[in-house]
């Protein structure tokens, strides 16, 4: 898993697995949805960012065992 922010357009982008993006769907205002060509998630963007996260620089991940 891969998390990238960019500020100057303010996309928060997490990438869940390599591969070509061969569909998006904006699910709701913002928040677009990659997926591939068997229809799994490949990745997730947020638009405007720093409006839908507290702090989109600051990452923190929890695995559960």
């Amino acid at each position: 898993m891969k998390v990238t922010y960019d500020a100057e357009v303010d996309v928060l982008r997490i990438v869940f697995r390599d591969g070509a993006v061969h569909e998006s769907d904006e699910s709701r205002p913002g928040v677009i949805l990659d997926y591939d060509e068997h229809g799994q998630v490949v990745s997730l963007e947020l638009l405007d960012a720093s409006t839908q996260v507290t702090e989109p620089r600051v990452v923190e991940l929890a695995l559960a065992g």
